[in-house]
Order: C-alpha cells, then sequence, then structure tokens
C-alpha cells in the first residue's frame, strides 16, 4: 500500500535522510524506532509532503506522490497524527471531527459513529473546546479526526507520548481494531517498546538518518534493542 524507495532529505547542507526505504501493506502495522534525532518524524513529514526530498519515491497504492501537495497526498489517502496532536486548541470536539471530513468534501455519516465506537469519550465532550481536553483525550480527538478523512495509511507519530496509561491501552487496542478490518495500513512511530511488541507486525529502526534494521516484530529480540533503542 505505501512504499518508500531511497528517500534523502537534506537540510541546510546537512543529510537527514539517506536512501530510506520502507513498506505498509494493508492490514498491518509497521513500527519506526530510533532515538530521539535520528529522522523517524522527517520520514512521516516526507510522506505528507511537509519535507521535499532531494530524491526518492513515495508511492501509495502505485501512485507516486512526490511532487503531489500535502492537501493532494490527503486527498489520496494518507491520514497523518503528529507529534503533539495539532488538534484546534479553540474549536469544539465536533468542530475538530468535522474539519477532517469537511477536508475530503465529505459529509459525516456513519463515520463519525465509528469513531465514537472506538473514543465513547468523544461522544460526551463534543461541544467542549479542543484545548480544555486531557493530553489523552486531544490525543483520542486528533486520530478520530484522521480517521473522518477516510486514509488508505494512517501515520502515528508517538501517539503515547505524554499519555496516561489507560489511554494508552486504548489507543493500542484501536490500532488493534483498524488493523483487523485488513483496508487500511498503519505506519507508527515509537519509541515505547512495549507499545509496539504489543500492537506491531514489523518494525523498521533508524540511526542517523537511515534504516539499520528491519524484520517481523517477533525478530527484535535484545541485542537489537541494546544496539540501536537503548539510551
Amino acid at each position: 500500500m505505501l512504499a518508500l524507495s531511497n528517500i534523502l532529505v537534506n537540510y541546510d547542507g546537512s543529510r537527514i535522510l539517506r536512501d530510506v526505504s520502507l513498506t505498509v501493506a494493508p492490514g498491518q502495522v509497521a513500527c519506526l524506532m530510533g532515538r530521539n534525532g535520528v529522522g523517524k518524524t522527517t520520514t512521516l513529514k516526507s510522506i505528507v509532503g511537509l519535507v521535499k526530498p532531494e530524491s526518492g519515491s513515495v508511492k501509495l497504492n502505485g501512485q507516486e506522490l512526490v511532487g503531489l501537495s500535502p492537501d493532494g497526498r490527503a486527498r489520496s489517502g494518507v491520514g497523518y497524527v503528529p507529534q503533539g496532536r495539532d488538534i484546534f486548541p479553540s474549536l469544539t470536539v465536533w468542530e475538530n471531527l468535522r474539519i477532517g471530513a469537511i477536508a475530503q468534501g465529505k459529509r459525516l455519516s456513519g463515520e463519525v459513529e465509528r469513531v465514537f465506537e472506538l473514543f465513547p469519550v468523544l461522544k460526551d465532550m463534543l461541544q467542549r473546546k479542543g484545548g480544555v481536553l486531557s493530553g489523552g483525550q486531544q490525543q483520542q480527538l486528533a486520530i478520530g479526526r484522521a480517521l473522518l478523512t477516510g486514509p488508505r495509511v494512517l501515520l502515528l507519530d508517538e501517539p503515547t507520548e505524554g499519555i496516561q496509561p489507560n489511554i494508552i491501552d486504548q489507543i493500542g487496542e484501536t490500532i488493534k481494531t483498524l488493523r483487523s478490518v485488513g483496508t487500511m495500513g498503519i505506519l507508527l512511530v515509537e519509541q515505547y517498546l512495549d507499545f509496539c511488541l504489543e500492537v506491531g507486525d514489523c518494525f523498521y529502526i533508524m540511526d542517523r538518518g537511515a534504516i539499520v534494521a528491519e524484520g517481523p516484530i517477533g525478530h527484535l529480540n535484545d541485542e537489537i534493542v541494546k544496539q540501536h533503542l537503548t539510551v
């Protein structure tokens, strides 16, 4: 579904991504892991069009995305939940959710009920401003908003960061539910190892802007963790 091939990104003469290649299949959760500052978020931004690669290819279902604007990529089926959530704090929960659908020129119908099934707390807070929600509730709102764009691949940038344990569990169950449908691929940037082991199908580990290890999540052993992830 999603295929990156030899993505190269430079910032002000510094090489940030070095020939990054990875794939995410439908019904698969791929975990992109690594220490801080190794290029994980830049990889996601290169997929959504917020960073322009010097070279390489980003394809979704065979369609080349390089050259498309971020909104064009969203319409092609790329959903993005950035680190820090980036909900609209002055808008209500309902208005935040509607934006996800409006951006795709859709009217909300059964899709929003599906979001409420995944995150029941949102249904009870529709008229509250996004800025008064807890961090965990904002994360649920950000994921719900992204789902209402109807993505074929969902990019999640550290969804457990600063979130209370019970919400982490709920987000994990949501990811597994979305995976079980089998139509959407999920690329998860995450440093919480146990979370990746619970929800992931495969892993990619980055170091200094390059993929240095990859494989099925069951192959993520102590040696790999010590070499590439332990701080």
